[in-house]
């Protein structure tokens, strides 16, 4: 399933142990360097107190992901700051949400306010930057060259390329056709 973060975002968390309601989704995180999805925020609402908390899940506890995703159990919930392995990642900078996005050749193409992902391969798939108010245009994730501190540098999109006349050439279908080709003839 290809998922957008706009659009999964509240998504329902639940405990596939005891199928009982944990959280809901608030938050993804992706490794800058390999697109790969290392796990989720939950947000759990406490009711009695009238606080909420942000915990971290890993994506090998993801179990199913669909209209409601599914954890392992309720035990792999831990804030980030226990991911020792992540701690570096986050100090860097180097998020994908809020970046500015740029072109090899240095050309502004917006600031990245969606993404999405492959919930089968826990990968990241295609970037979705803004300008101003205006959706701009969708990046594939492999058109990413390196994420930044100060931008997402992807491949540039359109080369300059000479622009070129285009030649009709005799057919042999529409030579097989006289009145098609001189249709054709006298619109020049």
């Amino acid at each position: 399933m290809h998922v957008r973060l706009s659009t999964c975002l509240g998504t329902e968390v639940i405990d596939r142990s005891t199928d009982e309601r944990i959280g809901s989704l608030s938050g993804l995180f992706v490794h800058p360097d390999t697109g790969k999805l290392e796990g989720i925020y939950i947000t759990m609402s406490s009711v009695m107190f009238g606080s909420a908390s942000r915990l971290f899940c890993g994506s090998d506890d993801i179990v199913h992901w669909g209209a409601t995703l599914h954890i392992r159990s309720h035990s792999c919930l831990s804030p980030f700051e226990d991911r020792i392995r992540l701690l570096p990642l986050l100090a860097e900078g180097r998020m994908i949400i809020g970046q500015y996005v740029r072109s090899e050749a240095g050309r502004p193409m917006g600031i990245c306010k969606d993404m999405q992902i492959d919930t089968e391969k826990m990968r990241l798939e295609w970037l979705f930057p803004r300008r101003f108010f205006q959706q701009g245009i969708a990046i594939p994730a492999a058109d990413i060259v390196e994420v930044r501190r100060e931008a997402i540098i992807v491949r540039d999109q359109l080369k300059a390329e000479e622009v070129r006349t285009y030649e009709e050439k005799s057919s042999p279908i529409l030579e097989s056709f006289p009145e098609i080709a001189e249709a054709r003839v006298s619109e020049n």
